[in-house]
């Protein structure tokens, strides 16, 4: 079964820094789209940000300008730079895989943002 493993979470303070990085634990053929979702407490699963195969991005209105997602094709792997961060970020982020019929999703993990 393969999954997807996030790295690059944590606490920092507002206007700092984060890379998220996601990568699958195997192969998986056919990617499409890429993207990272987050999460907050009492709040519905959203969209941050997606990036297609061909490189075309989209951006929820919330992180444009400040976040910034990329992938890398030949390793399977989808970055996401945040930038500026405020408290209001602050969520457990969730990358997400489309490979056909098929969707993967990591573990999640936690972004702390203090003001």
């Amino acid at each position: 079964q393969v999954q997807l493993v996030e790295s690059g979470g944590g606490l920092v303070q507002a206007g700092g820094s984060l890379r998220l990085s996601c990568a699958a634990s195997g192969s998986i053929l056919r990617i499409n789209a890429m993207g990272w979702y987050r999460q907050a407490p009492g709040k519905q699963r959203e969209l941050v940000a997606v990036i297609s195969s061909g490189g075309s991005t989209n951006y929820a209105d919330s992180v444009k300008g400040r976040f910034s997602i990329s992938r890398d094709n030949a390793k399977n792997i989808v970055y996401l730079q945040m930038n500026s961060l405020k408290p209001e970020d602050t969520a457990v982020y969730y990358c997400h895989f489309a490979a056909g019929p098929r969707d993967y999703w990591g573990q999640g993990t936690q972004v702390t943002v203090s003001s």
